[in-house]
């Protein structure tokens, strides 16, 4: 039983020097017979831990042309989301993903979770949201926590355009992109609460009806991706910068663990 192959067992499956050694006195020094043993031991303890709670973790994007891919996966402590394999190991599933698409990547993954990576990390692993992003122009914002993305896809402008606005987007979050996509019923929730609020305060009905304009427009700014300050520059707005540079918003997402 040499050290070299311990070592390289080891590198393989992320399994401690001990369950290496066990593992191959168990296969009579067969490398391959090891290596499932392991692996089948790696099962027993993903199915160990897979109650415990994953509510950390890490994101990852990777570019390709026109096109990103993200991947969010998800640990139970904080001290593993900073771990500098398990940040490489989000990496690679960002660039395998690139490379296989969804359907095959979440075939992919779950096995690799499962069998490999769960018993390397030593905690329940999740797979969180991933996604392949195309476009014209398509821009992402990974904020250094690696826990909040933006991305934007533009028609027209620049990838520099593209990527201010995914910052953007990362930074506030925004639901939806313009007031005409906010659901009828969310604004109706609005106007309801605003009308209490003027209520409570003794405003009569006529006054009540005027305000109500302004507050919905307020509440617009808030939510909705081209009526927001544009974090750069607060004395314009999303949708004015975008219109400066020639561009227009095709579609937005925003990433948060």
């Amino acid at each position: 039983m040499s050290l070299e192959l311990i070592k390289k067992i080891r590198q393989a499956t992320g399994a401690g020097m001990v369950d290496v050694k066990n593992a191959l006195t168990e296969a009579n020094g067969d490398e391959d017979v090891a290596v499932e043993i392991l692996r089948k031991a790696g099962a027993k303890t993903a199915a160990k831990k897979a109650g415990r709670q994953a509510q950390e973790g890490v994101i990852a994007v990777v570019s390709g042309e026109n096109k990103l891919a993200i991947v969010a996966l998800n640990c139970e402590t904080d001290f593993v989301a900073r771990n500098e394999d398990f940040v490489a190991a989000v990496d690679s599933f960002a660039q395998k993903l690139l490379e296989l698409g969804k359907e095959e990547f979440k075939i992919w993954a779950d096995d690799e979770i499962k069998n490999n990576l769960i018993v390397k990390i030593g905690e329940n692993l999740q797979l969180g949201e991933f996604d392949i992003i195309e476009g014209e122009v398509v821009g992402h914002y990974l904020h250094s926590n690696k826990k909040v993305a933006g991305f934007a896809i533009l028609s027209g402008g620049s990838q520099e355009v593209a990527r201010d606005i995914a910052m953007h987007i990362a930074a506030f979050g925004p639901k939806y992109a313009k007031p005409e996509d906010v659901p009828a019923e969310i604004v109706e929730k609005e106007k309801e609460i605003y009308t209490e609020q003027l209520k409570a305060e003794g405003k009569p009905e006529d006054i009540i009806a005027k305000i109500m304009t302004g507050k919905v427009e307020k509440f617009y700014t808030e939510v909705c991706l081209l009526k927001q300050d544009f974090v750069k520059d607060d004395k314009m707005s999303v949708e004015k910068f975008l219109a400066d540079n020639n561009s227009t918003l095709v579609d937005f997402k925003y990433y948060s663990l």
